[in-house]
């Protein structure tokens, strides 16, 4: 006990030390500053009206109307009963934001380091290494933090993991458990997924081991232990897991039943389109970013300066100075073939060159794995790049199909290599390995990428042409000169960047050799690569995540501000949709599918969302919104807020067909392809396009209109609404409401009544005659089938946990 209490105080002040430093690097935080993140602006105006909601009932709604028509929000923040881990999630995550992130990034590798039995202090340099990464910080410049939340108890899971394989049975089995069912709290599953792949690594690479040492039986009693906290990891997640998977059928992740694109040719039989899947590919050459960060020119938006080839080309084309001044600073240096690129994802030069002296000095399962996750990731990364391997993973690998962005499996990259980094630089240390060897693996490391740096300096340009696949707009604009001048700026950073490198791997090397010529002692070389690295990535990141970034909590709190045209539109009290096109200048209607601000304000028919209502996207891709207003009026679309020539105004849409209205004839089609096609093709007014598959439901083909027949929408809340009607026969209802089956129902007079899908995406029911109340009531089964899992899988768990103490006791006494 005596030498454990030491150990803890020492553990104790290294949190801390990572709290400092957290807050220190985000120091507008102490201002009472918050970054800006354009993805969280938007997040927020998404799920405003349901947090709203909460917030004056008291009630959790798991439904919008906000956007897109209409959505479950177990994707935009809900809470659910019993959810206690997500409690301590919260709890972890006490800094002001992204201070808590970078803490958390901190936290969980520092504990993965003490599994893997790395001395403190090096695993205080890797912690800062892969906190500090470049790639981890700008995804929370821009908001991504759910992704940043799962890439943080990365490490986590993975010591849970090499612990039960050490043999450490009740530490590994509470440690896999909460690894586990944070990673599932920070509800990114494409990240999940992406660690899933590496522990597959992880299993083949052990599986290996042990089939050679005769081991099998160890091993996979490991594994089944594994497995144990892994599922009561997902059991305590499993109301969101459930209502997620729930949802993803309706999204655009789903099947919504359409096999022909908006041209009539076939559609992909995968969940994504290839392209959609493939459309952020990491160029194969620009991975060498990993190791000089602006080798392909930085991010798509780099600023230069008044020395640059592009200012002077600009000022000889005729632009004045503040012209040519203003186009640099957001100058069009990258030439890979990404669409967007925001930022390098820099590793950092004495990161890589620490890999690369690991390749030489460790021989162990942890650095097979480790390599198998970076091949892995690096070639899924390419994208379609690497087209026949990302193929073979769309085709024939379970849910790979599901998530967009395989560039952002190179967050498994960010994560092994400093960890494999550390690991050899404990090597380094180890008495163990002799001078020779340490001095072999210290020359191949620095003659590796030291004459790769070289290399690129000295044959850029037999190696590269510093073309941009966007050059040819360039010049169209502004000439081949210009282009010329921005190429010989793109050929300068890589220049610049790969010296730096140089540089960088050139000192690294220095401070291990002083310590081989036992010039300077271990503590000073840990300290001297602690600074180089925190020299080597922080000046990067700075360049693309800064104070600039820190505005007023107001700003970020209440991200959009009311306009003329809003209040003007709220002060419509009944219930309605709103279209805003004001976000494009030519008022695109696409432009409504990448922006929150109308939801944060209105009941909207767009937003901005990563898995949208999978038929809400088809409208918007069959451009039915452009080719009729039908579509518009019968999603009771009252508002267009649209660019005029004096600005944004209001246009209020007369011919919307309201809340609910009556069909007088019935389309039958057969499936969904001829029901979409068929919105242009009926007056929706008067008929209801019904696939096949909902025949039953329907009595017959024509209704007849009579004098007195009305419905009206009498109460609305977001997770109820009630009509009332009045009849002289039997009717067919059709309500401005998307169809949702798995939480909806209906209700005549408070009995249950099955309703269906009409004209593509809203709701019908076939009516009785007499007066009636209907009552649609959001419902969703899947909230307290996961609720009773969750409440159950807690109990497994400390009776098994209890179980194995029990056990262990057991073997002491």
């Amino acid at each position: 006990m005596k030498k454990k209490l030491p150990q803890l105080a020492k553990h104790g002040l290294v949190v801390i030390g990572f709290m400092l430093v957290a807050v220190l690097y985000f120091s507008p935080v102490l201002s009472n500053k918050i970054i800006y993140q354009s993805d969280i602006a938007q997040y927020i105006g998404m799920s405003k009206q349901h947090k709203d909601f909460k917030a004056e009932t008291g009630e959790e709604s798991y439904w919008t109307d906000a956007a897109f028509g209409g959505m479950p929000t177990y994707q935009l923040g809900a809470d659910y009963p019993y959810h206690f881990i997500k409690s301590i999630d919260r709890g972890l995550r006490f800094l002001p934001r992204p201070a808590d992130y970078l803490f958390l990034y901190f936290i969980g590798i520092y504990i993965l380091f003490l599994t893997l039995k790395v001395d403190y202090r090096l695993a205080i340099l890797g912690s800062l290494a892969f906190g500090f990464s470049t790639y981890l910080i700008i995804i929370l410049g821009v908001g991504h933090n759910a992704k940043a939340h799962a890439i943080a108890y990365f490490p986590l899971v993975i010591s849970g993991i090499l612990l039960l394989f050490q043999k450490r049975k009740i530490l590994g089995f509470i440690t896999l458990f909460l690894g586990m069912s944070l990673e599932l709290v920070a509800n990114h599953f494409q990240m999940t997924y992406y660690l899933f792949l590496l522990v597959l690594v992880i299993g083949i690479v052990y599986l290996v081991d042990a089939y050679k040492k005769k081991e099998l039986k160890q091993y996979f009693s490991a594994i089944g232990l594994m497995l144990v906290p892994v599922l009561l990891a997902i059991g305590v997640n499993s109301t969101n897991i459930l209502a997620t998977q729930e949802y993803t059928e309706f999204s655009t992740r789903g099947d919504t039943g359409l096999t022909i694109n908006p041209n009539g040719s076939p559609k992909a039989s995968s969940a994504l389109s290839y392209e959609y899947i493939t459309e952020y590919s990491y160029g194969i050459l620009e991975s060498f970013n990993l190791f000089i960060p602006r080798f392909m020119g930085g991010s798509s938006s780099e600023t230069l300066d008044s020395t640059s080839e592009s200012y002077k080309e600009l000022l000889q084309l005729g632009y004045s100075t503040q012209q040519a001044l203003g186009f640099v600073k957001n100058a069009p240096t990258y030439w890979g073939d990404q669409t967007f690129i925001g930022a390098p994802a820099y590793i950092g030069a004495s990161l890589i060159f620490l890999f690369v002296l690991a390749l030489f000095l460790v021989n162990s399962k942890t650095k097979k794995w480790i390599i198998g996750g970076v091949i892995l990731s690096l070639v899924l990364s390419w994208g379609d790049n690497f087209a026949f391997v990302t193929k073979f993973f769309i085709n024939y690998v379970p849910l790979y199909d599901k998530f967009r962005a395989v560039s952002s499996i190179q967050t498994i990259i960010e994560f092994v290599v400093p960890v494999l980094g550390v690991v050899g630089l404990a090597a380094f240390f180890n008495s163990q390995k002799s001078k020779k060897e340490k001095e072999k693996a210290l020359y191949y490391s620095a003659g590796i990428l030291g004459g790769l740096a070289l290399i690129f300096i000295l044959f850029k340009n037999v190696l590269f042409d510093f073309s941009s696949p966007r050059d040819a707009h360039f010049i169209q604009g502004y000439g081949a000169k210009f282009v010329r001048a921005l190429k010989i700026d793109r050929q300068d950073m890589l220049v610049s960047d790969a010296l730096r490198s140089l540089a960088i791997v050139l000192v690294a090397a220095g401070i291990l050799w002083l310590y081989l010529l036992n010039i300077v002692k271990k503590n000073l070389v840990i300290l001297g690569l602690g600074i180089l690295v925190l020299v080597d990535l922080i000046p990067i990141n700075r360049n693309y995540v800064n104070e600039d970034d820190f505005v007023a909590q107001v700003q970020m709190k209440e991200p959009f501000q009311a306009q003329a045209y809003d209040l003007e539109i709220m002060k419509d009290q009944s219930h309605y949709r709103v279209l805003d096109v004001s976000q494009s200048r030519s008022n695109s209607i696409r432009a409504a599918l990448n922006s929150a601000r109308a939801s944060y304000f209105h009941n909207s028919i767009g937003g901005y969302h990563a898995a949208k209502p999978g038929r809400v996207q088809d409208l918007f891709d069959f451009d039915a919104f452009k080719r009729n207003q039908d579509v518009l009026n019968m999603l009771n679309v009252k508002y267009l807020i649209v660019n005029a020539e004096d600005g944004v105004r209001v246009q209020q849409n007369e011919s919307a067909f309201g809340n609910a209205w009556f069909a007088e004839k019935v389309n039958f089609v057969k499936n969904a392809n001829e029901s979409i096609k068929s919105l242009d093709t009926v007056d929706l007014a008067r008929t209801a396009v019904v696939e096949s598959k909902y025949k039953k439901h329907i009595s017959k083909e024509n209704y007849q209109p009579q004098f007195g027949d009305q419905i009206e929408l009498t109460n609305y809340t977001l997770n109820e609404l009630t009509y009332k009607y009045k009849l002289n026969s039997k009717r067919l209802a059709i309500f401005s409401e998307l169809y949702y089956s798995k939480g909806w129902q209906a209700y005549l007079d408070g009995e249950k009544v099955d309703h269906f899908a009409v004209d593509y995406v809203l709701r019908g029911l076939e009516l009785p005659e007499g007066e009636h109340q209907i009552t649609f009531k959001f419902e969703p089964q899947v909230i307290s089938r996961g609720n009773t899992i969750t409440l159950a899988s807690y109990g497994i768990f400390i009776l098994l946990l209890a179980g194995l103490f029990f056990q262990r006791k057991k073997r002491t006494d």
